[in-house]
């Protein structure tokens, strides 16, 4: 199991890997606005765990395991964005699926996931949704 700090390196390294090849040191640090050290740090824990082939100064190269755990990171920040939007909350969706993700469970996500899905595939209901919070009554709110 990978530290938030790491799956978010590691997060990174995948997205990189998608678009652009090679993956440098550099990339990571401008993205996640750290220094090069601090990078590099973290790429040898990755190495030492087997998620990525890196010598100092070289490029970054996924292995079969840092791809699914890559895409994996990926797709849970993608799904919890998503969920964000479809509840319509008010916030900046990148920063707080940022928050979220490294403190849920992998039941939690399944769970979200199937919300998604629900509301995908039925958009009748969805809307029910939307028009139930479109106008709240006092009732509705909770006080925080």
């Amino acid at each position: 199991m990978l530290s938030p700090s790491l799956e978010d390196y590691l997060e990174e390294a995948y997205r990189f890997s998608q678009f652009s090849a090679p993956v440098r040191v550099t990339d990571i640090s401008k993205k996640l606005n750290v220094s090069m050290p601090s990078v590099t740090k973290a790429l040898g824990k990755l190495r030492e765990k087997k998620y990525i082939y890196y010598q100092p100064y070289g490029e970054i190269i996924l292995t079969e395991q840092g791809k699914r755990l890559g895409s994996f990171l990926v797709e849970r920040n993608r799904l919890l964005q998503k969920f964000l939007n479809l509840i319509c909350a008010k916030c900046d969706t990148a920063a707080e699926a940022e928050a979220m993700e490294h403190y849920l469970s992998g039941e939690t996500i399944k769970a979200i996931q199937k919300l998604v899905n629900f509301y995908h595939h039925y958009p009748e209901v969805y809307q029910k949704y939307l028009d139930y919070i479109c106008e709240p009554t006092d009732d509705q709110l909770l006080e925080f």
